[in-house]
């Protein structure tokens, strides 16, 4: 899309904390902080991570026009040479992320800052937003194409979309997550995802009947012709008029590459008796596509009942992921530099254990088996610490210590990369359909276990020694506080 200025998207207490840092002299003070989420969507055994493309945009497009500066100074709260170092602001800092496609866990870090206090507070808001919806929307689309087994998902969900950008930007996602094309064409346009279409019911009952509108249609895009059959009665009419403009109109010059659509229905008992249709009239390279109102759960039946069906188009339940439509990611401080530059460990406690942070400035490994390279564990590590594979490794539990693993023959891979050094863009972005692979190739280096729908195998985030006693002390070192 074109790049926007998306600077004033933010929480109004993002402004008012930055003003409270600057007015104390806090704004050179370098901090930290961890994107991580806490929930996997509908219960799976992964998330997607997407989004960090707009990200790099809205980071390089972040400055305060002189209206938002007086749009801030009428609110009369804010200091006047506040308002004056927004003029200049620029983001200065260092970002690190894990590449769009990556499979993650809850409670690692999949995005860290560190910059200026008021910089890495103020990004907050848009980091979340990108992370939160891309990521939501990939991991939903992923689970769907899954349960396709290769059939191709195309992504129609731009008419029931959370605004333009949940449209664009969803379907972005989608294709990352798996999906073949888009009916968005903003999204081709702007992205390379495919875009792809039928046509509706009103194009068929705009003629005087569902002949001639096949007729027409397959005249006009002879090449690419796939025909809405159930306008009004889907075996009786609908069917046998697709297969009558097929035969006059694309057979003659040689074409076989065409296609019917189902919109509504019994899917399983329609496509059986179309596909049998089809193949009797010789139209056997005829594919049949099926929509309305599907998930990965109708698919996955759709499927053990022998639907004959040879791609899907998902809407609503996919743009929205409307099972699960929250992704929960959050961003919290983990560390803090003192004037010297020594980091100091930060940790937000509660009573619910599962909002206890982790704190530091820290990597990730991936450790996965060498002989199969499938992924075992991942591994959250203080930043200085290294992964040394020619050596046996034993990891934990982090909650339950006594459960323990030694791993040998195994390889360690860091799946944060730095995207920002010193407010400079380092990483170069991948095109979208090179990130679409990497997604599938490490999808695939998950155990299907990790991968069912209902009850996964928990796939194990743990900690470093050294980590897990930097949170142990800071955990009791504010117990004896209270």
């Amino acid at each position: 899309m074109d790049q926007q200025n998306f600077t004033m998207l933010c929480d109004f207490y993002e402004l008012t904390m930055a003003n409270g840092y600057f007015k104390k002299g806090m704004q050179n003070d370098i901090a930290y902080f961890d994107v991580f989420f806490r929930k996997i969507p509908d219960e799976g055994g992964f998330a997607i991570a997407a989004g960090l493309e707009q990200i790099v945009q809205y980071i390089q497009s972040l400055r305060f026009t002189e209206e938002d500066i007086s749009y801030l100074d009428a609110k009369g709260i804010f200091d006047r040479d506040f308002l004056n170092y927004l003029r200049g602001f620029r983001f200065s800092g260092d970002i690190y992320a894990v590449p769009e496609g990556t499979p993650v866990f809850p409670g690692e870090p999949i995005l860290i800052v560190r910059a200026p206090a008021i910089e890495a507070q103020f990004v907050e808001t848009y980091l979340l937003l990108a992370v939160n919806h891309q990521s939501l929307i990939a991991t939903k689309a992923n689970r769907i194409v899954r349960a396709a087994e290769g059939r191709a998902i195309a992504e129609f969900g731009s008419r029931r979309a959370q605004g333009a950008e949940g449209a664009v930007l969803g379907a972005r996602a989608a294709y990352i997550g798996g999906c073949a094309g888009t009916a968005c064409t903003m999204t081709d346009r702007d992205y390379g995802v495919p875009a792809t279409g039928t046509m509706a019911h009103s194009w068929v009952q705009m003629f005087d009947s569902e002949y001639e509108a096949f007729k027409a249609y397959c005249e006009l895009y002879p090449n690419s012709a796939t025909l809405l059959v159930d306008t009004y009665n889907v075996l009786e009419s609908g069917v046998p008029n697709a297969i009558r403009a097929f035969k006059e109109v694309l057979l003659p010059k040689g074409i076989t590459n065409c296609g019917i659509r189902l919109d509504s229905g019994d899917i399983t008992y329609l496509s059986k008796k179309a596909r049998k249709m089809l193949d009797e009239a010789g139209l056997t390279d005829c594919k049949i596509v099926a929509s309305n109102s599907l998930d990965e759960f109708i698919i996955r039946d759709l499927m053990l009942q022998g639907a004959k069906v040879d791609l899907f188009g998902v809407g609503e339940r996919l743009i929205t992921a409307k099972s699960d439509p929250v992704f929960g990611g959050v961003y919290k401080l983990a560390a803090k530099e003192d004037k010297d530059g020594n980091i100091i460990p930060k940790i937000k406690i509660s009573e619910n254990a599962g909002k206890v942070t982790t704190p530091h400035f820290k990597k990730v490994y991936r450790l996965s088996e060498r002989e199969t390279g499938k992924a075992i564990a991942d591994l959250i590590c203080v930043h200085d610490e290294t992964v040394d594979e020619s050596q046996p490794l034993e990891i934990f539990d982090p909650n339950f210590t006594w459960k323990r693993k030694t791993l040998k023959d195994f390889t360690a891979r860091e799946l944060l990369v730095p995207i920002f050094k010193g407010g400079k863009l380092v990483y170069d972005l991948p095109d979208i359909h090179a990130v679409k692979v990497y997604c599938q190739e490490q999808v695939d280096a998950l155990w299907d276990e990790v991968k069912r729908f209902e009850n996964p195998h928990t796939y194990y985030v743990d900690l470093s020694k050294k980590l897990w006693q930097i949170k142990q002390q800071l955990l009791n070192a504010e117990k004896h506080k209270l």
